[in-house]
């Protein structure tokens, strides 16, 4: 599965969808944090101090951001790999946080950072309101985070001089700000969230219902053409057999102008319940094609044993009462039965038109028969 390619399971996309999420929001904002250090590093009167501070605090930001870039998406979308990939990029943005916290408390502690003291509250408050809007996903890790970035520069103004007690005052409020939008963001991620997937949902039984005959809730023609180009082009490619069935209910047209259309239509479900019954096989793909013809699409089955099955339906078919008001009466099938022979078979296409042409051959020599295809 291409991991840029939504799944369709709901689970499954409420994984994918948070995991992208972190993927595009996270692969920039870690540059954000290298650039503020180095600005606060050139803004150091001392340019000794900037850079013995400078190349430690760029190494660390500059292997997160990183770090970031080379977390690969995973390949193989499951609940536990998206999962795993999500804990992951979650660990190495709390690094990177806790690293700014401790940046912070390092520029408002020392006196060598007396001078950019203001750019450090102005990116910590910038750093604080982007995460809450945009990295809610997780409420407990999101406020988390903002615990990281702004408790411990806290902290140290809070035991600061007199003067430095409105700035303490005004951040604090303002965190507590960022925690409930917090809140709010992650309340409103988790409903979009509700919404795709529902939307999803809708797709799939819409998708579903395209795909499904409405009388015998077999697979419809539609199916059928998706189904057998892609089953037979895997089988082209592992060298395994596949085998496939066509079925004609024979004299249908009889049944409906004696019986009438709703008894044909009876007479439909129960050949499809038949079907079920024969076909039963987990690889077994029994479908309506259209009318009163039907197909078996048979993955990993040879010729020989595509043949026993069918000729198995045909007689149970043959021995079977179709019930239908005030009556009961016998119906029979021709049948046509090929395999894919790669030397051949140039694709889907030919090894139908060799079945069909069985299929044909059965009806012309008498019906109530199974003819194999040739080649």
């Amino acid at each position: 599965m291409n991991p840029n390619s939504a799944p369709s399971n709901p689970e499954l996309f409420a994984l994918w969808r948070e995991a992208q999420d972190m993927r595009s929001r996270t692969r920039m904002g870690g540059s954000f944090y290298l650039v503020a250090w180095l600005l606060i590093c050139m803004a150091l009167p001392d340019s000794l101090t900037a850079a013995r501070y400078g190349l430690v605090g760029s190494l660390f930001f500059s292997v997160a951001l990183v770090s970031r870039w080379l977390h690969r998406f995973p390949t193989e979308l499951s609940v536990t790999g998206l999962q795993r990939w999500i804990n992951q990029h979650w660990a190495m943005v709390i690094v990177t946080t806790a690293g700014w916290g401790f940046v912070n408390v390092l520029i408002l502690s020392l006196p060598d950072f007396a001078v950019p003291q203001l750019l450090a509250i102005i990116s910590t408050i910038a750093f604080s309101t982007a995460f809450s809007f945009t990295f809610a996903m997780r409420l407990y890790r999101c406020l988390a985070v903002m615990f990281l970035l702004n408790l411990p520069g806290l902290v140290v103004l809070a035991q600061s001089a007199p003067e430095q007690r409105p700035i303490f005052l005004s951040l604090a409020i303002y965190l507590v700000y960022l925690l409930l939008s917090c809140r709010r963001s992650n309340t409103d991620y988790l409903a979009t969230i509700a919404l795709e997937q529902q939307l999803l949902s809708q797709r799939n039984s819409l998708e579903q219902l395209s795909r499904t005959d409405s009388l015998t809730q077999l697979g419809n023609r539609y199916q059928f053409n998706d189904l057998f180009q892609a089953m037979l082009a895997s089988a082209h490619r592992l060298g395994s057999p596949l085998s496939l069935v066509l079925l004609d209910i024979d004299y249908f047209k009889r049944v409906n102008d004696q019986h009438g259309h709703a008894a044909g239509d009876l007479c439909l479900q129960q050949f499809a319940e038949v079907m079920r019954q024969v076909f039963r096989r987990t690889s077994d793909v029994p479908l309506r094609l259209g009318g009163e013809e039907f197909g078996v699409i048979m993955p990993g089955t040879t010729l020989e044993q595509a043949s026993q099955l069918a000729e198995q339906f045909r007689v149970t078919l043959s021995e079977t009462s179709m019930r239908i008001p005030d009556s009961a009466l016998r119906i029979t099938t021709s049948v046509g039965v090929g395999a894919y022979n790669p030397q051949i078979d140039k694709g889907a296409d030919d090894l139908y038109k060799r079945v069909d042409a069985a299929l044909y051959q059965a009806k012309e020599d008498g019906r109530n028969r199974l003819q194999l295809a040739r080649g």
